[in-house]
């Protein structure tokens, strides 16, 4: 994005897609700390 500049952004270009997308991403998954919980949880599980 930094080199493509303001055309980072735009639909002309994949890179403004793929930022929008891992903020969308980012939003719909829960945060990092659920996310890590989760990830504990299950290896947990599988362990015991």
């Amino acid at each position: 994005i930094q080199l493509l500049g303001g055309n980072g952004y735009i639909n002309d270009y994949p890179t403004g897609r793929l930022l929008r997308d891992a903020k969308l991403y980012e939003i719909g998954a829960g945060t990092s700390e659920i996310r890590r919980w989760l990830i504990g949880r299950e290896i947990m599980a599988e362990g015991v």
